[in-house]
């Protein structure tokens, strides 16, 4: 029998009409209930709105593309004292609100703005944090929180009396890896910790990286490696061993002292710290180690742990320790922590409640480099840290 090219087409028409209702016949697509209750991020106009003071390249290359993976908290706000940064920025994230420093203090009248990320130079934090403040605002100010303790304390009691939540930005409390170190030390994996290390450091290099400049400044740096970068190293260390409690501390300087690199602040210190325990920590803080150092290890009475990098933006790591072998223990990406850390101050602020890492602990930490300091000027005679 002969067919036809029009035939043979309203023959397959009619086939495919057939199996489509032969289909329809047995699926339809049904919509579901929501399941497992996930966490879902809020809508943007019930997000905590930000400012951002400071866009030096800690801000752009690391806090404003936070925002991006955070569910609590959105952009709205740029302070900068460069015009044609602070527009391109702001274009760039869609930010509608910006101010130079001169107009600084009318984010008062920004309802737009809950909090405040301060991303200064250290010898700008406690001005432009209590400004904040004064204007209403909770503050999540960068590390280390200011150049003095006593810079520390008004800030503290600017807070107070704003009713407002200060915080440190200690991202490697929200950062995967070290809270996968946090939860085996809790566990029984470890044991009681004996002993910790910590070494952190890099070659400061003003001439090819400029923003090295201004971290030999002590008028912007407050101080030298032990404020940058050695402060990683007492601040983790303590998270590891919360509830106990540091009680000496002796340290000295471990730099080249005709190095023209310090002539305002300290190239490097060695220091220990003895806790309430028994347990040491031992550290080494310097701007003058190649490659850059980030390692911690914590070595317990049943098994250690080292992380090796320890606290880095990208790329940490954990090694279990046990029987002779290490395993390598997985966790999230790094990069996660400064969305995670926003979002965790986003809900401390909107509750009113303390921040993880509160100006308290800020103000603790410099009370220990600032002991670390007093100890090295004596030679390294070990100095009391009761009541820190």
């Amino acid at each position: 029998m002969a067919i036809n090219r029009r035939d043979l087409l309203i023959a397959s028409g009619g086939a495919l009409t057939a199996a489509m209702a032969g289909r329809a016949l047995a699926q339809e697509a049904q919509g579901q209930p929501l399941m497992g209750n996930p966490t879902l991020p809020l809508p943007p106009q019930q997000r905590m709105g930000w400012a951002v003071v400071g866009l030096g390249s800690f801000a752009v290359g690391q806090l404003m593309p936070a925002f991006g993976d955070a569910n609590r908290s959105r952009l709205t706000a740029l302070v900068s004292g460069n015009p044609e940064k602070l527009a391109r920025l702001a274009d760039t994230y869609g930010v509608e609100h910006t101010y130079s420093y001169d107009d600084y203090d009318s984010i008062v009248d920004n309802p737009d703005i809950d909090c405040v990320q301060i991303a200064l130079p250290v010898g700008l934090h406690a001005e432009y944090t209590i400004r904040a403040l004064e204007a209403g605002k909770h503050v999540l100010c960068e590390k280390p929180m200011a150049s003095t303790s006593a810079e520390c304390e008004a800030m503290i009691a600017a807070a107070r009396k704003a009713g407002k939540v200060l915080g440190v930005g200690y991202r490697v409390h929200f950062e995967p890896t070290n809270q996968a170190a946090l939860a085996m030390i809790r566990g029984d994996d470890i044991g009681p910790l004996r002993h910790i290390r910590a070494e952190h450091g890099f070659q400061a290099d003003p001439e090819n990286w400029p923003p090295h400049r201004w971290r030999l400044e002590k008028q912007l740096a407050g101080g030298g490696s032990m404020y940058d970068i050695g402060i990683y190293g007492i601040n983790t260390s303590l998270m590891m061993l919360e509830g106990d409690a540091p009680m000496s501390m002796s340290a000295v300087y471990a730099y080249p002292k005709d190095d023209p690199r310090f002539r305002e602040v300290e190239g490097g210190v060695d220091w220990r710290i003895t806790m309430r325990s028994g347990a040491v920590v031992s550290g080494s803080s310097s701007y003058c180690y190649s490659p850059y150092h980030s390692k911690q290890t914590y070595i317990g009475a049943k098994s250690s742990l080292r992380m090796d990098p320890a606290t880095t933006y990208y790329e940490n790591a954990l090694w279990h320790e046990h029987g002779g072998r290490g395993t390598q223990i997985p966790a999230g990406a790094p990069y996660t922590q400064f969305a995670g850390q926003v979002d965790a101050f986003s809900e401390a602020a909107r509750a009113g409640r303390p921040h993880a890492t509160p100006g308290e602990m800020g103000y603790r930490d410099i009370r220990l480099i600032e002991m670390a300091y007093r100890s090295a000027d004596q030679g390294g005679a070990p100095v009391s840290l009761e009541g820190i």
